[in-house]
């Protein structure tokens, strides 16, 4: 199958075009630069890449393809709250825009990274993709907004469907610092101690980078009726962890480190366990394969390896503070957009 991949440079896209790589897909890689340079350890796998703002993407960049996979987002809650209407136009308007575009360029298959994070505060029950919808932030709210857009574009001829995917965690090349386990495995790497700011009760679901891939290499080849237009958390039940037992495995896979529980900022309203019985009824028993425990592991053991630094971990693996040095150097403008050609693709 020919694939669009849209932020393949990214923390998930690095490892998803390596899973559709092995499963003999033919990829092309869409992405505006943006994270480009936030490697540590060996670079990506290499794709034919098309470099482009998702905000100007045109239809001619959308031929020729079976499915789009669409990653392409700024991921990130305070970078959204920082700049909401920059989250909206890029994750909401430039995502419905693409899946429209698709559409019209024949692309048959249109799989959207949404998140677990829809769900809001849903207290200690277990949460459906039929329970209701409360988004607590631009970032969220956002990815609402996209399913429920692309939703109407859904017909006989243009099959979405939109992976929820819990918070993810683990190695990739292109890393990201500020995820809850890799954040905090990196904090005990750096100071011995896994500093908590909240209580520590809410509850978060987790799931590896390399189990996503795999959920969007599963529903790429399912059979389309029973994935049109469908959602699917990804994810798996054993992983929905409070943030004090993501603090205390982060804590355990590095030596000599401690967990401090400070609760100054109080509880956190962000508190969700989720089911993730539908995917695995769908998409043939997929389940996932890595514990946040052994999450823990690969980050520590990796982080040593590639040589981890506390600059490097504060500022280009933590994606508002990379941006925000993009911006104070000239390099991106206040909308996010390059101001020099090539700048983000080296």
């Amino acid at each position: 199958m020919r694939v669009l991949l849209t932020g393949h440079r990214g923390y998930l896209g690095t490892v998803m075009a390596s899973c559709l790589l092995g499963a003999g897909h033919d990829v092309v890689g869409l992405d505006s630069g943006l994270f480009a340079g936030c490697i540590l350890g060996p670079a990506p796998v290499d794709v034919p890449s098309i470099d482009v703002d998702l905000r100007d993407v045109q239809q001619s960049h959308l031929f020729g393809f079976d499915a789009v996979i669409h990653l392409a987002a700024l991921s990130n809650d305070p970078l959204g709250s920082l700049a909401p209407e920059i989250t909206y136009a890029i994750n909401h308007h430039a995502s419905v825009r693409l899946a429209r575009l698709a559409k019209d360029a024949g692309v048959q298959r249109f799989l959207y990274a949404s998140t677990c994070s829809v769900y809001g505060s849903a207290g200690d029950e277990l949460v459906t993709e039929d329970a209701p919808l409360r988004p607590l932030t631009p970032y969220a709210e956002s990815k609402v907004r996209v399913e429920e857009d692309v939703t109407a574009l859904a017909d006989s001829g243009f099959s979405p469907v939109f992976l929820r995917n819990a918070t993810a965690f683990g190695f990739s090349p292109c890393l990201r610092a500020d995820i809850v386990l890799n954040n905090l495995v990196g904090v005990a790497m750096l100071t011995g101690t896994v500093r908590v700011l909240s209580d520590g009760t809410p509850w978060r679901p987790l799931v590896h980078a390399r189990d996503i891939a795999t959920a969007f290499c599963a529903a790429l080849v399912a059979p389309v009726d029973a994935v049109h237009c469908r959602a699917y958390n990804v994810g798996t039940e054993t992983n929905n962890v409070t943030v004090a037992q993501i603090a205390e495995a982060a804590a355990a896979a590095v030596p000599d480190s401690t967990v401090a529980v400070t609760g100054e900022t109080g509880p956190d309203p962000r508190s969700y366990r989720v089911d993730f019985s539908a995917i695995r009824t769908a998409l043939d028993g997929y389940t996932p394969q890595w514990t946040v425990a052994d999450g823990a592991v690969e980050l520590y053991e990796n982080y040593v390896r590639w040589g981890l630094t506390e600059e490097l971990f504060t500022t280009r693996f933590t994606r508002l503070a990379h941006l925000q040095t993009l911006r104070a150097s000239g390099v991106l403008d206040e909308s996010l957009r390059f101001l020099r050609v090539g700048a983000g693709h080296g």
